[in-house]
């Protein structure tokens, strides 16, 4: 048997020409290696990303203190100006002061004609006499009377019982007649009736019955009318609201003033005032001390206490705004007459408690708000209780922990999907 042998030799020149061709190839497609690099590298890309899923900014629970405002533009009234009015009709006996002078808080100032009004005070008074007698006689004669009625009551239902008794069994021996058991059973029946009529007046004749609430109920009334005229008496006086100059007096001995007429007006010493608008909705909101944070327009980095220490009653119907004023009783330097002041008032305060961004919740206005909470690698929806709302925070009550990471609602994650936080 022979081998079949085949002698194969290197050829330098065959290599060289497979060099030449590959470079050729290069040469002709040079945009394929940057794509193949790009190919490459987007398949990384894409495998890390499904494997710890895209970056996502996250936010931590925060442990702090949350407070929430109520921001306004308003201007400075320092000093400001008080219109003193009459809160009743009335005419005027005397005026006590002139323009130029300086009055303190509670000083007299003008003074009505007192007289119908002392009457009404008079009346009132008499009205409350009489309801507390009526009162005293339930307490003090009504009620034992009705007592001693209910016990001769009872006296008289226990002799027409066995009276009754009697004609009775009288009747059933044959030895009393029908009109006599008759007459018995009627003296029975009525001192039955006698007797439930005397309780049921010891009932309302004792305190929380019917007519002793009813005395209580009218002397309640008349001590409020006689409060009511002395208010009224005491408005005849109208004094300084406060410490300060009288700069205006439209008011003079003779004239009739009508409610809200201002007579005076006082520029009070102390206190510089901001005078704002506040709209309506936020009225709830405001309660007279409040705390606030101010700045002036022309210096805003610079920052100053205030405290709000008047609300307006009345609501402007053009705007829908209250008018609020707060104190400022140590006012900077530069703050002037008329200057706008952006103000800051914190109407509600929740110290070191859990925060979040708002951005963070989901269905934020439902009954089930919720958040994606990154746990383990993942984002999990977790339920949450919400608290106290302050502009771009919210106040967590249960569900997170401080030190959780939330995601925003804008990242777009679902639950489940893995996300490569990134801190905010």
């Amino acid at each position: 048997m022979q081998m079949l042998q085949t002698n194969t030799q290197f050829n330098p020149s065959t290599l060289g020409s497979s060099r030449r061709a590959f470079l050729a190839f290069v040469s002709a497609n040079k945009w394929l290696i940057p794509a193949l690099l790009v190919a490459v590298a987007l398949g990384a890309w894409l495998l890390a990303r499904w494997l710890v899923g895209p970056a996502v900014v996250v936010y931590p629970v925060v442990r702090g203190d949350l407070v929430k405002t109520v921001v306004a533009s308003g201007h400075v009234e320092s000093p400001y100006r008080v219109n003193i009015a009459s809160q009743i009709t009335g005419t005027v006996r005397d005026v006590l002061v002139i323009e130029g002078q300086s009055v303190k808080q509670g000083q007299p100032l003008v003074v009505l004609e007192p007289s119908e009004l002392n009457a009404a005070v008079v009346a009132a008074e008499g009205a409350v006499a009489e309801a507390e007698a009526r009162v005293r006689q339930m307490r003090e004669l009504t009620l034992p009377a009705a007592e001693q009625a209910q016990k001769q009551a009872e006296a008289s239902l226990v002799d027409a019982r066995a009276a009754y008794q009697r004609a009775e069994d009288l009747f059933r021996s044959g030895f009393g007649t029908k009109q006599t058991l008759d007459e018995a059973t009627k003296n029975f029946d009525v001192a039955q009736s006698q007797v439930r009529t005397a309780e049921l007046q010891v009932y309302t004749s004792r305190p929380g019955g019917s007519d002793y609430v009813m005395a209580e109920t009218a002397l309640n009334q008349a001590e409020a009318n006689l409060a009511t005229a002395k208010a009224r008496l005491g408005y005849a006086t109208i004094r300084s609201p406060r410490d300060g100059v009288l700069i205006t007096r439209n008011v003079e001995r003779g004239a009739v003033v009508q409610p809200g007429t201002t007579l005076l007006v006082l520029a009070p010493s102390g206190d510089t005032e901001l005078v704002l608008q506040i709209d309506e909705k936020n009225l709830g909101l405001l309660e007279l001390g409040q705390s606030a944070q101010a700045s002036a327009d022309a210096y805003p980095d610079k920052r100053f206490d205030a405290r709000l220490t008047y609300i307006n009653p009345s609501v402007d119907i053009t705007r829908a705004s209250v008018e609020v004023k707060l104190t400022v009783s140590d006012p900077p330097a530069y703050l002037r007459q008329d200057m706008t002041t952006s103000v800051d008032i914190a109407v509600a305060r929740r110290p070191s408690t859990l925060i979040v961004p708002a951005r963070v919740i989901h269905e934020s206005t439902s009954a089930t708000p919720w958040v994606l909470v990154y746990r383990d690698g993942r984002v999990r929806e977790q339920a949450v209780q919400l608290g106290l709302r302050a502009a771009d925070q919210v106040e967590i009550l249960g569900g997170l922990a401080q030190g959780d990471l939330v995601v925003p609602v804008a990242a777009g994650v679902r639950a489940g999907q893995r996300i490569r936080p990134v801190n905010s």
